[in-house]
């Protein structure tokens, strides 16, 4: 076996492959080498033909990568070859399962250290929504130990209610703003920036959650649709908070206030 580089057209796939891959997994293939690097190579025969990869090779052309890296395997006969490019991909399937808690606690974690979740194969959604693992009908489980129930928060009055003052901070949004009307700019423009401006607004959501617990049901659910807490996980997600949140880490990326 021999470790070589070679440009994704000199490459060959392998016409019966019975694997299929959808648009969205190679899309994801692609975002995971941009982020980590090419780490896992082809694995190739004497003639280029790829026996493992093919979707990292799809994946390698969609971002226009110059050169992939490769193992090149000779001691296969042909009949173990077309057996192993069925195996790899069927293998890696069977009798594998996750332990949903600690998959739970190892995306809170990497989202604690900023990394986008989406690149580890799971989409916002299945995350935000206790992350749905497929089709179990063919796994005997047991339901207490792989569960995918998550604790929703419960907002009790703990002291006196907050004033509107304590629980959000504009000073920077107001500063930007002011600047921002005072220069010589068309309207459309201007709506653009001040709209842009209250991305600086800061909100302190230990004091909201204790602001939320003394209000009226009527401010409650408006607070719940503006993301400000989260009450029902699946309504998060339909109101848009999972992508609020990947929008705001993207953000904190760009401007020290924000991550504030």
């Amino acid at each position: 076996m021999k470790y070589e580089t070679r440009k994704p057209a000199e490459l060959i796939p392998y016409e019966n492959n019975a694997r299929t891959h959808t648009p969205e997994q190679i899309e994801k293939i692609a975002a995971s080498i941009q982020e980590f690097g090419f780490i896992n190579p082809i694995i190739i025969d004497a003639n280029n033909g790829v026996i493992a990869g093919h979707a990292r090779l799809q994946a390698a052309q969609s971002i226009g990568l110059a050169s992939v890296p490769v193992l090149r395997v000779e001691h296969l006969t042909e009949a173990q070859k077309r057996a192993y490019i069925i195996a790899d991909n069927r293998l890696a399937e069977v009798g594998t399962d996750w332990d949903v808690e600690l998959l739970q606690q190892e995306l809170a974690d990497l989202g604690d250290l900023g990394m986008d979740l989406e690149l580890v194969g799971f989409s916002l959604d299945e995350i935000g929504g206790g992350i749905d693992l497929g089709d179990h009908s063919e796994r005997k489980l047991d339901s207490e130990k792989y569960t995918a129930k998550i604790e929703t928060p419960i907002y009790e009055m703990k002291g006196d209610k907050p004033e509107v003052s304590e629980i959000y901070d504009t000073a920077k949004t107001e500063e930007l703003s002011s600047r921002i009307m005072k220069a010589d700019l068309p309207d459309d423009i201007r709506d653009f920036l001040m709209a842009a401006a209250t991305r600086h607004t800061v909100f302190n959501y230990e004091r909201i959650a204790e602001f939320y617990a003394h209000q009226d049901r009527e401010v409650q659910e408006l607070m719940e649709q503006s993301a400000l807490v989260i009450i029902d996980y699946n309504k998060a997600i339909e109101n848009g908070y999972v992508k609020l949140t990947k929008a705001l880490m993207h953000l904190s990326r760009e401007c020290d206030d924000v991550a504030e």
